[in-house]
């Protein structure tokens, strides 16, 4: 949907102010990912940098300011603890997915007020998806965020990078000390595009440190203590 088409409906998307201010590297991040010539984002960091936070804020500003029609299209992988397995969940796919989908509805609750949402939610201006649906998908005109990356096998982020398409925007977020599976393939793709041809061709690597944790200080000193050992 355009900024006419908002416009037309009388409808004026407003964000709450932030609860907590920017780094310098979420700033860059953030400049990033509005910059028209970036095509896919990789965002690797630590538990608490606001790393879902960042993806969904930015998602929402090329949403309400583009002249491109556009969705939100969050994805996310179905992996359980690696310790603990809750069992098959009932309901519809929907239903199922709900449970995982949460810290997208969660950033967005902390973004945008209720009536905004519902606004957004009817006009089917985003979805949420596991990646087990993705397979044979063409993105065009949308914004992906592809959360927990880390628990995304080498072969599932491939095929994720593999459906792009026109005037689309993908940003992939992951956490390399959280990782629920075995074989993940978030660390060796960001190595991969993490050089200067990549740049060249609109594929941006970013990541976040200790020092850009907003979540609580104590998460800040965790994390800390546990990279050091």
């Amino acid at each position: 949907m355009s900024k006419l088409e908002f416009k037309q409906l009388n409808h004026k998307i407003k964000f709450k102010e932030k609860k907590f201010k920017f780094t310098e590297n979420q700033i860059d991040f953030l400049k990033t990912a509005l910059n028209k010539s970036s095509k896919l984002l990789f965002l690797a960091g630590p538990a608490g940098t606001a790393k879902t936070y960042m993806a969904v804020y930015s998602a929402l500003q090329i949403l309400i300011n583009s002249d491109l029609e556009k969705n939100i299209l969050y994805i996310r992988s179905i992996a359980e603890s690696a310790q603990r397995n809750m069992g098959s969940l009932p309901g519809s796919i929907d239903e199922k997915f709900s449970v995982f989908a949460s810290p997208f509805y969660d950033k967005l609750d902390e973004i945008l007020n209720s009536t905004d949402i519902a606004f957004l939610r009817e006009k089917n201006l985003f979805d949420c998806l596991p990646v087990n649906y993705i397979r044979g998908a063409n993105w065009n005109d949308v914004i992906v965020i592809i959360d927990e990356a880390q628990n995304f096998s080498y072969y599932e982020l491939l095929t994720a990078l593999t459906r792009i398409g026109e005037n689309s925007k993908i940003v992939i977020c992951g956490d390399i000390m959280q990782s629920d599976i075995k074989n993940s393939g978030f660390k060796e793709i960001f190595n991969i595009f993490n050089d200067q041809e990549s740049i060249e061709n609109g594929v941006m690597c970013k990541e976040f440190t200790t020092n850009d944790i907003k979540r609580s200080e104590i998460v800040r000193f965790i994390v800390s203590k546990l990279e050091k050992n």
